[in-house]
């Protein structure tokens, strides 16, 4: 936990209401996420119980499955789950669009938009993987077929699922992970996952603090979880006997209706609240503005559907159990790749995120104090312009001289550091300020045009209060990885090509 957080957790207890960590959402929310509220029955292996899904608010589609131990019931579930999610994510096939390629030489098209799915927590995406790796490999024709639709919606969960990992992605997201990365709550990050605790710090009824809202929130029968397993005492007392019911009701068709009946509307009872919930936390996310490299990311996820999309078309095969090392390689190197990137995009959209790292002496901001917009550094074998500038700041200043620093208002213009020099002033001391005042001198670079005089605005000028930090949102070149025939001894050696049966 970084230490504005913790502050932020100790004043949400202070204040009894969440505390805001963002300025700016730091993800995409679709016009028309479709969301999807699990329940598993406890003690199975992600056996499908129910799911209310839906992507209007006021028309939710509720699946039930009378038992879940029975195999056949759980893949007709699928095939029912399958055909609310697949046309859906048809619906984002409609229109292309071009977007250049190698520097403008080529184009490529990608969808306009792409399909979002929200879960309401990490147990959720636990749901959606599970489910997705025990259907996308079924048969359907053979012995125990199942509908062509089943391995359909297996593929495209796994393929949702594994881009939840990726960082900064927003195809897949849990309602706990996207209000947690706005708002700290006076709870711990455990309780945080308990949607109805976490809506309950973040927007408080009227009267109440955030901490009695949240255990409020603790009591099953007013807020059902959706963990995606159920309570224990909705177990024994209402579920057990509810399925035991339908089942002894084999050779009577007016009591299975009813045993059926029975079991959907205490199931139902058990969705709705998380379903609301849900949707309200939807209404909090949309009402933050956006970030600015948030349309980049979503720009990624849309490449990312379309090159999936076009892998289905084209008949390529589903997912590997298992990658092989030179995948699982490259897959691990993308995702550190994109962890990096979106830890620098988030700090350069949000003063607030920005504002840890100057607390850690990763960044620093000051007014600047000089300016010498035209300056030219003729000591090399041709002059070139390089400003400087000075800034005077309070933050602690970690970086040497020759460090590279970047500026969130400039990101395209590279700054490196003089000197630094440290002065302490006595009225500031007076003042509890021990540390003083830094004053650092920078000489820029980029950002310019290629003329000798920088246009107005790309120097910073006199009394502009800026941000600088190490954190850069440059280009990240990919590793060099061998190609799968060139997989070392050490590691399995070359993959054994196996076709599917």
């Amino acid at each position: 936990m970084s230490t504005l957080r913790a502050l932020a957790r100790a004043e949400a207890v202070a204040a009894g209401v969440a505390q805001p960590v963002a300025t700016v959402r730091h993800l995409h929310l679709s016009e028309r996420p479709l969301v999807l509220v699990p329940l598993i029955l406890a003690g199975e292996a992600n056996a499908p119980l129910a799911v209310l899904v839906g992507d209007d608010p006021d028309r939710p589609t509720l699946l039930v499955v009378p038992q879940p131990r029975n195999r056949d019931q759980r893949f007709a579930f699928a095939a029912d789950l399958a055909a609310v999610v697949l046309p859906y994510l048809d619906g984002h096939r409609g229109v292309v669009e071009a977007v250049p390629a190698d520097r403008g030489r080529e184009v490529r098209h990608r969808y306009v938009d792409a399909p979002q799915v929200l879960v309401p927590n990490p147990g959720g995406l636990d749901f959606v993987r599970l489910l997705g790796r025990s259907t996308r490999f079924r048969r359907t024709d053979g012995e125990y077929p199942v509908h062509p639709s089943v391995p359909l919606l297996g593929r495209w969960l796994t393929f949702l699922a594994e881009r939840a990992e990726y960082p900064g992605s927003s195809l897949l997201l849990a309602m706990t992970d996207a209000l947690g990365l706005h708002w700290a709550t006076g709870q711990s990050a455990l309780e945080d996952q308990h949607l109805p605790a976490l809506l309950g710090w973040i927007a408080p009824p009227p009267g109440t603090t955030g901490a009695q809202a949240a255990a409020q929130a603790e009591d099953p029968a007013q807020h059902p979880p959706a963990g995606p397993a159920t309570d224990p005492e909705f177990d024994n007392g209402v579920l057990g006997p509810a399925v035991d019911a339908w089942q002894a009701a084999q050779d009577d068709p007016v009591a299975r209706r009813t045993a059926y009946a029975t079991l959907e509307a205490a199931l139902h009872g058990q969705l709705v609240p998380t379903w609301a919930l849900m949707w309200r936390g939807v209404a909090l996310l949309r009402a933050l503005p956006p970030g600015a490299r948030v349309a980049g990311r979503w720009a990624a996820d849309r490449d990312a559907f379309t090159g999936y999309a076009e892998h289905v078309d084209a008949g390529g095969q589903p997912q590997p159990r298992r990658d092989s090392a030179v995948a699982a390689a490259q897959r691990l190197h993308r995702l550190e790749r994109a962890l990096t990137s979106y830890a620098v995009q988030r700090a350069y959209d949000d003063p607030l995120v920005l504002a840890d790292h100057r607390l850690t002496g990763e960044a620093f901001a000051g007014e600047v104090t000089l300016a010498d917009p035209t300056r030219i550094d003729d000591s090399g074998k041709r002059p070139v312009l390089r400003p400087r500038i000075m800034l005077v700041t309070t933050d602690p200043v970690l970086v040497k001289p020759g460090t590279a620093l970047y500026s969130p208002t400039r990101p395209a213009q590279k700054a490196r550091v003089v000197f630094v020099t440290r002065s302490d002033v006595p009225e500031r001391r007076n003042q509890g300020d021990a540390a003083g005042r830094t004053e650092v001198v920078l000489e820029l670079s980029g950002g310019m045009g290629r003329s000798m005089t920088p246009p107005p605005g790309s120097v910073p000028e006199v009394g502009e209060r800026l941000t600088y930090t190490t954190l850069s949102d440059a280009f990240l070149p990919a590793g060099a990885f061998p190609a799968p025939e060139e997989t070392p001894w050490t590691h399995g050696g070359p993959p054994v090509d196996v076709a599917p049966d």
